[in-house]
């Protein structure tokens, strides 16, 4: 039987996929991937990208699945893990976060884990992928994310995907010995142009593009 090696997580051969795109698929998060999850929030490259950059441990990150998991009962959060469309490798995790239902907004965040599918347009279309389930399938109007100034690969992707800046808060991040801005960015539906679910939710007869049975 062929070892497979400490820092690899075995793929797993049917894994559900609740939205399709071209290169990604979105699917729910699961337990048997958090060994992997902790690989991912280890790597400095994810690391630079989050509030609080620090390395966590497998316990640590075992016990923020289970309260992802304990937020999505109560439908505050959608956690997806993005995968390969083609090898149906997870690469990834996006998040919509404090969902309001009054206002119909929501916050946004998005970690490509496998360093081999960034810069190449895995994380745009995960991006899209996640506004779209958040404006077509629960009816948000407003989602909103914070990056960071020295981001600008992030900030390029995030602009392709719908986002647009807002606003920044002068100098509130530490990185690297020096303090940079934080850059707020937001996407409204009304700015945004569905590529999958619209087809699939929404009936030809009222509007929609589904093709009839």
């Amino acid at each position: 039987m062929e070892q497979v090696e400490e820092h690899q997580t075995p793929i797993q051969a049917h894994p559900i996929l609740s939205i399709i795109g071209d290169k990604v698929a979105l699917g729910p998060i699961h337990r048997d991937l958090v060994p992997l999850y902790h690989r991912w929030i280890n790597d400095f490259a994810v690391l630079r990208t989050l509030h609080i950059p620090r390395p966590s441990t497998l316990e640590e990150i075992q016990a923020a699945y289970e309260a992802e998991v304990a937020r999505e009962r109560l439908r505050t959060v959608v956690y997806f893990t993005i995968y390969d469309r083609v090898t149906l490798q997870p690469i990834g995790r996006t998040a919509l976060e404090d969902i309001n239902y009054r206002d119909r907004s929501a916050g946004f965040g998005i970690e490509i884990g496998e360093a081999d599918y960034r810069g190449r347009g895995y994380g745009t279309e995960a991006t899209r992928l996640t506004l779209d389930y958040a404006f077509t399938a629960l009816g948000l109007h407003s989602v909103c994310l914070e990056t960071w100034e020295y981001n600008l690969a992030a900030q390029r992707a995030y602009a392709k995907a719908g986002f647009r800046e807002t606003g920044r808060r002068r100098q509130a991040k530490f990185m690297g010995g020096k303090l940079w801005d934080i850059v707020c960015m937001d996407c409204l539906s009304t700015e945004f142009a569905s590529p999958v679910l619209s087809k699939i939710l929404v009936p030809d007869e009222l509007g929609g593009h589904a093709e009839k049975a």
